[in-house]
């Protein structure tokens, strides 16, 4: 027996296990106070203020904040080459289309992506997740996406099957439709993935596409997904980041565990997913880091009852694993309370990547994957920001 004592105050995020939180559902963060978690076989046996006859561990919290681990919806952790050097031409007034032309963007990642050995892909990806995992993540989506080609994306994928293995963190692999490779027409290329569909099955459990101006169509990207749902992939999708091309209104025919960025998404939509579980996930690290003013409108989709979920979008033009990051842009940038934005960040972003049996609450019988804050309350996620606040992590019942 195991025991969490000296805990000020418990986040549990009561939920049924079977939906998203929404609305006023998602400001319930379950609150116990002064309270002991006891902990057997790798799962919470307890919440009692009371203590066992029997301790085989103690781990003493000194009067912390517990809560569960961070989960990050949205991720694209395994890529090669840094775009460092796309800041400064950004500061200065270039677009995006002219850091294109310049050899920066996507292709330069996709380049490089290309010319590393999987070893050399794992090498540089473990550091990402190393950090991930020292900020509280202990359960990521994981897309692939770079590659724009099948060896390159089964590559990828394969890393993120080994970083998940080696690592305390479980990675749910997501295959990407990400951009059309150059040289190629858009229809050729969907329909060559689709091809590969079952190829891909043995590496991946979603797939994901990016359907917005200058990425895939909405018309390519409906016949991708309905493919894809025929071979059991769960959908997810890139949506609405730079326009409205009637992307997210493909939610009317096809059903999503999450729909991604929705930066651009109209009204119609958003009221279309107020009666479905598909988690509006939310990314404000990325118009922050394109100096963008624009971000999701994270009150309209709560207030109209959408279930949200936050996520830091990883990946070589938005560059930070801390969802302690995202919860304090969530609260700065978006407006959410910082019980939604905790809420965002565990149970619902559990929802959207699938593992909500596992990760984003802390309850009686569901496995012990738990922060430790070194904070006096909840309530200094977001406020204290710039920094790590968390002590320890336990992952499945395990102090690491």
């Amino acid at each position: 027996m195991k025991v969490i004592e000296n805990i000020s105050e418990l986040i549990t995020i009561p939920n049924d296990g079977r939906h998203p939180k929404r609305g006023e559902g998602m400001r319930d963060l379950g609150i116990i106070r002064n309270v002991n978690l006891w902990i057997e076989d790798g799962k919470v046996l307890r919440i009692t203020r009371e203590m066992p006859d029997r301790v085989d561990e103690k781990i003493d919290a000194r009067g912390k904040v517990v809560m569960p681990s961070f989960v990050d919806p949205h991720t694209h952790p395994v890529f090669s080459g840094y775009r460092d050097f796309e800041l400064s031409l950004k500061i200065s007034g270039k677009t995006y289309q002219d850091i294109l032309k310049s050899g920066g963007g996507i292709f330069y990642t996709v380049d490089r992506t290309r010319e590393a050995s999987e070893d050399e892909l794992f090498r540089e990806s473990s550091k990402r997740i190393e950090y991930m995992i020292k900020h509280g993540t202990l359960a990521a989506e994981s897309k692939s996406g770079y590659g724009l080609d099948l060896e390159n994306e089964l590559k990828i994928l394969k890393v993120i099957r080994r970083l998940s293995r080696e690592y305390p963190i479980t990675l749910v692999p997501t295959f990407l439709l990400h951009v059309v490779p150059r040289k190629r027409e858009e229809g050729d290329y969907v329909l060559e993935m689709i091809d590969a569909l079952d190829t891909l099955k043995r590496y991946a459990v979603n797939v994901d596409v990016f359907c917005d101006k200058g990425a895939f169509s909405s018309q390519w990207t409906e016949i991708f997904l309905k493919k894809a749902r025929e071979k059991g992939f769960n959908l997810k999708m890139h949506a609405d980041e730079l326009e409205y091309i009637g992307c997210s209104s493909l939610i009317n025919k096809l059903d999503f565990i999450s729909m991604d960025h929705l930066i651009k998404t109209p009204d119609e939509v958003i009221l279309e997913m107020s009666r479905k579980d598909t988690v509006a996930v939310l990314l404000p690290g990325t118009p922050f880091t394109l100096l963008e003013d624009k971000y999701a409108n994270a009150r309209k989709f709560i207030d109209n009852n959408v279930p949200v979920a936050v996520g830091t979008d990883l990946n070589p033009n938005c560059y930070t694993e801390s969802m302690q990051e995202i919860i304090a842009l969530s609260i700065y940038k978006m407006r959410m309370s910082v019980e939604e934005a905790i809420t965002a960040s565990t149970y619902n972003a559990a929802f959207a990547t699938g593992v909500q049996d596992r990760y984003g609450s802390i309850g009686e019988g569901k496995e012990a994957n738990l922060l430790i804050l070194d904070i006096p309350s909840y309530t200094h996620l977001g406020y204290h920001f710039g920094v790590n606040l968390v002590s320890d992590i336990v992952w499945k019942g395990e102090l690491i």
